[in-house]
This record gives C-alpha cells, structure tokens and sequence, in this order.
C-alpha cells in the first residue's frame, strides 16, 4: 500500500521541491501552506507520514508538532534553517522522529523517510520483563496495558530488547535509532531514554544506565 506523505511549508517552492522526489518513490503526497491547514488534514485524512517547516506563520511548526503529538503518533520530520543545537533538541523533546536542516539534499530527505518506514516495518517480536511487543501494530503493552510510545520511542525500545543484554553506547544507539548520517547530539539519546523510562512506569529498570558510556536492556530473571 502507498504511504501518504504531508509536507508542510509555508513556501510553494520548497513543498513542490519534496514532492517532486517524494512522487518518484510512489509516495502520495499531501500539501499544506499553513499549520491551520495542515492540523485540519490530519484531522480528516490517514497520513503515514509528516514533514514539517518550523519557520511558519503562527502556528509555527514547533506548535504544530505538540498538537501533533496530543493527538497522534504519526513520524514526523522537521525540515528548518534553524540547525543550532537547542532547537534540534527542542524538536526531540516536542516529539519529533527527524531534524534536516535547510538547505538540504532532496535526495538525502528522501532516503531519510525511505529508512525511516523500513524502520517503522520491522517485524520483530520480542516479550520481556513483562513487556510485550507486537510489531504488526507497532504497540507495546506493560502487563497486557497498552502503552502510548511515539515511533522514535518504539524504535529505541526495539532496538534496546533485539540486544537485550548487550552494552550499547550512546553513540550506538544513535547511529541505528537516527540513521547513520544524522549528526545530532548524544544527549537526544538521553533525552529519548528519559521520556521511554517515563512511560514504563514500574518497567523504567529494564533499561540500565552504564554510567559513562550508554544503556542496556536487563529482562532479569
């Protein structure tokens, strides 16, 4: 099934530029000039998919992401000329999956949302420490209740228990997790760490923080 894509830009330019090489890969694409606009098509059409300017009239796209995330766990890719450090974290903390900083190569972006559903696709059951996973529907339950994890969440925890165990550094998890060519800062591993800990509640020890070096995923016994 074709994946649906949404590109928000207040910029007809840019958004023609992303959709041009998102149609080459068969993706359907979606438009919004606003984040008014883009918020109303959420509301009324399936979106896989969402890549979002945060240089817009209000609402800017960080409100438009912490609306996203009220309602929806649906990716989302922050596309912006802002490339300091604090907004790149901002962006993580508001629930975003992706940072591309502008100017930027489409076909870097599109090789980016190309991994990024690979990603999402990945069929790996895994049950531990009273965590179930069940990959067809991306959800993971605590003791048969169900838990809200974002898709960057979801992937981190999948891919600590696929190494359940092992030693993972920060560095590690943020190659797999983000991609190999994303240059961001250790601390979003940090970040992300916290927010999952967060959501396991009673769970949160399964994951062990090797002091100096990154986490581990500890089922017990």
């Amino acid at each position: 099934m074709n994946k649906t894509v949404l590109i928000v830009d207040d910029e007809l330019r840019m958004r023609k530029l992303v959709a041009d090489f998102l149609r080459r890969e068969s993706y359907t694409i979606l438009e919004a000039d606003s984040g008014h606009t883009a918020l109303d098509i959420l509301a009324g059409h399936k979106v896989d998919l969402v890549i979002l300017d945060v240089m817009m009239p209000e609402p800017d796209g960080w409100t438009v992401c912490r609306q996203i995330r009220k309602n929806s766990n649906v990716p989302v890719i922050m596309l912006t000329a802002r490339g300091e450090e604090v907004d790149q974290l901002f962006a993580f903390e508001l629930g975003a999956d992706e940072y591309i900083t502008k100017p930027f190569s489409p076909k870097i972006l599109t090789a980016r949302v190309n991994a990024l559903f690979r990603r999402m696709g990945t069929d790996k059951p895994a049950a531990a420490g009273g965590l179930t996973i069940a990959p067809a529907a991306r959800q993971v339950f605590i003791d048969q209740t169900l838990i809200d994890l974002s898709p960057k969440e979801y992937e981190l925890l999948i891919y600590l228990t696929d190494n359940m165990g092992n030693a993972l550094s920060r560095q590690q998890i943020l190659d797999q997790v983000w991609t190999y060519d994303y240059f961001g800062d250790l601390r979003t591993v940090d970040t992300h760490i916290n927010r999952l800990r967060s959501k396991l509640g009673d769970k949160s020890s399964l994951i062990q923080t090797i002091r100096g070096y990154g986490y581990r995923f500890e089922a017990g016994k």
